[in-house]
């Protein structure tokens, strides 16, 4: 007997459950520290994963991602924690419509929504936990969302990707948990700390 197949729409809720946690440790007066994600401090951390968030909604609500989404670039007055739980509710809410979409537009090009729900959930997960590791915060992937992301990340997270998207991956420690171990699979080390 197979395994049943994943869902895109719960494994990403997961993941947007795990980043309203991470934000919690979020110091707003500290945007400037140095994240896991070489040569992003925190604050470019958290504007790119509104961008993520607000593509994500586009995608649910609206079946395509819109280009340039220009809100917050002027930046400094913006608080991009009260903006990314704002993101965050919609896109739950946009999750929940009735008529699920089965395609997303990126200009010409159309997606699955599975992929893109399924690709947006390892790109949550994974960015908050930069978020709370640049936060000085040892909050881990869940176990239970970090198996079912550790599946599918050789799909998303190919070759071909590194080094521009992803880094190399980083041998994890002696007995890892899941989480460790999706994030040594993205080039990340899991005991990387903010000093």
């Amino acid at each position: 007997m197979s395994a049943p197949p994943l869902d895109g729409v719960g494994l990403l809720e997961r993941a947007v459950d795990y980043a309203l946690g991470c934000l919690d440790a979020v110091p707003a007066d500290e945007l400037h520290r140095p994240t896991p994600c070489a040569g992003w401090d925190l604050r470019a951390l958290l504007d790119h994963l509104n961008d993520s968030l607000l593509a994500l909604h586009e995608a649910a609500a609206f079946g395509r991602v819109f280009p340039d989404p220009g809100d917050y670039a002027d930046g400094a007055a913006v608080d991009p924690i009260a903006l990314l739980r704002d993101r965050a509710t919609r896109l739950v809410g946009a999750l929940a419509l009735p008529a699920p979409r089965r395609e997303v537009a990126f200009g010409d090009l159309a997606l699955t929504t599975a992929i893109v729900t399924m690709t947006g959930a390892l790109e949550v997960a994974v960015h908050s936990w930069d978020v709370a590791r640049a936060c000085g915060a040892d909050r881990t992937i869940p176990d239970g969302l970090a198996t079912d992301l550790l599946d599918l990340a050789p799909l998303l997270a190919t070759a071909a990707d590194r080094p521009a998207r992803f880094a190399a991956p980083v041998e994890p420690p002696f007995g890892a948990t899941p989480g460790d171990r999706l994030v040594a699979f993205l080039g990340r080390s899991p005991e990387w700390t903010y000093q």
